[in-house]
């Protein structure tokens, strides 16, 4: 009995965090004084663009960065470990190309690492990162220059991910689960006044907060340990959904398997190597950003927590028709419900244009697939550091 109950109870946990989310996310968002107030000095913005054989789709990235780029402003291509033509293309688009060949040390990482190396030369006030396969909204770059002045902590711009024009892979679920994590949760978090997870592009830091972290390293989800790593010095990432960037998701099932594997591989590398300390930290210190980032963090992908619930409730079921106990029966129930409430109020807000109803009955497929790629992960597939994923250019 204690075990079952254990269980259910340990993921009551994630449940009620992504509930209070959910619910926190209700409310619009507004904007702050200073994130309209309009600077009254000169700020130098550096853009890092890390490329990994980017050279098919990288021109519009670049074009809509180098629109919003004034006077002493940066664009910087990381060309690394390319086998293409990226350098070329980057430079005859008028980027400051440098190039990276380290086939031992491979990861998005250690190209942001490259980047922040090269600007320490003549440091600018502001840092941008944006992947090469990203459109920008317009005033995207003085929108976040604004509010990293005013918070003086890394900002994070809303980055949304939508499915290519004529896709041979329906993504209407992944897109309603990318808004849930990277719109309604962070809006929620926003609205509780705590900080964010980093979502890997559209983020902007200050010169001195980027330049006092490590970030060269092959982790796969790189933005989250970066994230981590500057809440713990003090510098939480603050959420700005007022500007928007934009990418699309793999147009083959090969692409989009490969990326979901990377995304929920480095996920749950992440909550067991950093929660129990950023748990602690938080608790010794009394910081209530790093509380608030390692219970966010607990919440795992939303279609493995649907899988976890399921499962644990089928089980306790089980083993109270048999005479069991009832208790971690109702305990999973409970989680049961809560997380049908998160699904419904998040879909009800925010969803039904992306993941109409009808699509509801596709989910069973949509599990089965799940349930292969995560037995590939239990039995020890693994994701690749750092590819480039097969997509077409975003509108």
């Amino acid at each position: 009995m204690l075990i079952l109950a254990a269980m259910a109870g340990l993921l009551s946990v994630p449940v009620a965090v992504l509930l209070v989310e959910v619910i926190a996310a209700l409310k619009a968002p507004r904007l702050e004084p200073f994130e309209v107030k309009e600077l009254n000095i000169k700020k130098r913005v550096a853009v890092i663009v890390p490329a990994h054989n980017e050279g098919l789709g990288l021109v519009p990235t670049l074009q809509d960065i180098k629109a919003q780029l004034g006077a002493g402003d940066r664009l910087i291509v990381v060309a690394d470990n390319c086998t293409d033509d990226t350098a070329v293309v980057a430079t005859e688009a008028g980027a400051e190309v440098i190039v990276r060949n380290d086939p031992i040390r491979i990861g998005k990482g250690f190209a942001m690492g490259w980047g922040i190396t090269h600007l320490s030369q003549d440091p600018p006030d502001f840092v941008l990162f944006v992947d090469a396969d990203c459109r920008l909204q317009a005033d995207l770059i003085e929108g976040l220059k604004r509010v990293c002045h005013g918070v003086q902590r890394p900002v994070q711009a809303l980055f949304m991910m939508q499915s290519a024009d004529n896709s041979p892979v329906n993504h209407s679920f992944a897109e309603f689960a990318w808004i849930l994590r990277n719109w309604i949760r962070p809006l929620g978090l926003r609205n509780l006044h705590c900080p964010v997870q980093l979502m890997g592009t559209g983020m902007m830091f200050p010169w001195n907060a980027i330049n006092s972290v490590p970030l060269a390293s092959s982790h796969l989800v790189e933005d989250l340990k970066l994230g981590l790593d500057l809440a713990k010095t003090g510098q939480a990432p603050y959420f700005f959904p007022f500007v928007k960037v934009t990418s699309v998701f793999p147009t083959s099932a090969k692409g989009t398997e490969s990326q979901r594997q990377r995304w929920v591989q480095g996920h749950l590398a992440t909550i067991g190597k950093f929660v129990p300390r950023l748990l602690v930290t938080g608790l010794v210190r009394g910081d209530l950003n790093v509380l608030a980032l390692a219970l966010d963090l607990l919440v795992p992908p939303l279609s493995l927590l649907a899988l976890f619930i399921v499962g644990t409730m089928v089980l306790t079921s089980s083993v109270a028709l048999l005479g069991g106990p009832w208790l971690p029966t109702v305990i999973a129930g409970g989680n049961l419900v809560g997380f049908f409430l998160c699904v419904v109020l998040a879909w009800f807000r925010f969803g039904r244009q992306v993941f109409p109803a009808h699509e509801a009955l596709s989910f069973g497929s949509f599990a089965l697939k799940k349930i292969r790629l995560y037995g590939r992960m239990l039995i020890g597939g693994t994701a690749s550091q750092w590819i480039r994923t097969d997509r077409s250019t975003p509108n």
